[in-house]
């Protein structure tokens, strides 16, 4: 009796946690699906309208709080961008011109602002070129190991094309 006892709170038990799993994973708990909701060249393309919003709203002489919530909305936006280091380096650093606008506007100064959000913009559009390897990048990564395993020597091997 007592281990048909046990037998069945054991049942019972994983019967909930599975329940428990299945509704938790169809929910998307945590950060797991808080980002990579679009592709690295539509989150790009994203945060660029929402420069150019704030960059009209600066031309219009809109309020602070109006051209701050496009410039959070920028970088709320430029996390969706998720390729690879070399692009998230990069999307750091434009992040940087959005914050110094964002500095800016909070100052008034909003001259400084345009040319701080006219080259963020200018620099998320560069993040474009760093999304694409070529044909010839992909294999000199592929050979590499290749090479390796066969133990071949293979002089293009790692080289960039240009």
């Amino acid at each position: 009796m007592k281990l048909l006892k046990n037998a069945a709170v054991a049942t019972t038990l994983a019967l909930s946690l599975g329940t428990v799993s299945t509704t938790a994973n169809a929910v998307c708990m945590g950060m797991a699906c808080m980002y990579a909701k679009m592709t690295p060249l539509q989150g790009i393309n994203a945060t660029i309208i929402q420069i150019d919003a704030a960059i009209e709203a600066v031309d219009a002489h809109h309020s602070d709080q109006a051209i701050i919530g496009n410039i959070k909305d920028a970088l709320r936006v430029s996390k969706e961008i998720n390729a690879n280091d070399k692009v998230d380096r990069n999307r750091q650093r434009a992040n940087g011109y959005l914050k110094k606008a964002r500095k800016a506007i909070k100052q008034d100064d909003f001259e400084t602002a345009k040319v701080e959000l006219k080259e963020a913009r200018t620099r998320f559009e560069g993040l474009k070129g760093m999304l694409n390897l070529t044909q010839a990048d992909r294999a000199s990564q592929q050979t590499h190991m290749l090479n390796r395993l066969t133990n071949t020597k293979d002089d293009a091997a790692g080289a960039k094309s240009h």
